[in-house]
């Protein structure tokens, strides 16, 4: 089942601001005419009695429990005034300045592992409206070489988190495994080899320096390098597939993502390209791995 954690906030915030709206307006004005009016009765009419029956030290606690239950709060009223401003801190927290998500897959690895809690810069690539996703103001636009979270184009209720490997106009080229961006190879080395323990099996590691930004990536020589896509997209006339390879014009307004573990990965290769409207931040930090604290670090 899919939901919207942003829009479910959203709505709690609405509902808890309309209360403490009305509470602060009018109800609890109210509320202080009653106290002050249960005062002035006990005093006038109540006090004199205990005084006599049970002293002057009873005054005191019944006076309390009197003005206690003229100034009730409903549960709902209490639960709302209190939540409230910690909803609105978290929503404007998520929605504009940083968003944690989970890891569920191995597609980035070595990068990014499954269980990897990360927190997702929110303003890198401008301000945008929280549930809408309208970008409202301009700050940067997504560089090869960066980890992007972003809503996956054929259903955009799913997060996904890729590395962006071509933006706007440039030639992304994708041959037996190899790729290049505006004709020029993207430089790698191999550095050893990594076990992959979802899958118990090794894949050949290594540093591939995208942009002047050094990242791990993985090959498994097991796989075929033929490249298919999964279905229509928008702009699928900008890419061109032909065996072992593929070759893609990035759009205007798009951008080209691959994930680090390439021969296990649904990305750009096979569905296209990512709409800015679609982006929803820059990955920055791993900030937990409850299986692995020594993954807890910046995101490379």
């Amino acid at each position: 089942m899919s939901w919207n954690f942003a829009l479910i906030l959203f709505v709690l915030m609405v509902v808890t601001g309309i209360v403490w709206t009305f509470d602060v307006a009018s109800m609890r004005p109210a509320r202080r005419r009653r106290v002050a009016a249960a005062a002035a009765e006990f005093d006038r009419e109540r006090a004199p009695q205990i005084r006599q029956l049970e002293g002057e030290a009873a005054v005191a606690e019944h006076r309390e429990q009197t003005l206690r239950e003229a100034g009730r709060v409903p549960w709902w009223v209490e639960y709302s005034v209190s939540f409230f401003p910690v909803i609105v801190f978290v929503f404007a927290l998520r929605s504009f300045v940083v968003e944690p998500f989970r890891i569920p897959s191995g597609s980035m690895l070595p990068t990014l592992e499954a269980g990897d809690l990360i927190l997702v810069n929110k303003f890198s690539y401008g301000i945008r409206l929280p549930v809408i996703h309208n970008k409202v103001i301009e700050v940067g636009q997504p560089q090869r070489g960066d980890v992007m979270v972003f809503r996956y184009p054929p259903e955009p209720e799913i997060d996904f988190i890729k590395r962006v490997v071509g933006v706007p106009g440039d030639e992304i080229t994708y041959v037996n495994k190899r790729l290049f961006v505006n004709g020029q190879e993207v430089p790698r080395e191999q550095v050893g080899e990594y076990f992959e323990p979802d899958r118990a099996a090794y894949a050949t590691e290594y540093v591939e320096t995208l942009n002047d930004t050094p990242h791990r990536i993985l090959l498994d020589g097991r796989r075929a390098g033929d490249i298919r896509p999964s279905h229509s997209f928008p702009y699928r006339n900008h890419c061109q597939y032909r065996g072992p390879g593929m070759r893609c014009v990035v759009p205007e307004g798009h951008y080209f993502v691959m994930g680090d573990n390439r021969d296990n990965s649904a990305d750009s290769r096979f569905w296209g390209f990512v709409p800015d409207d679609n982006v929803v931040g820059k990955a920055f930090m791993v900030w937990m791995n409850f299986g692995d604290l020594s993954r807890i670090g910046s995101i490379q």
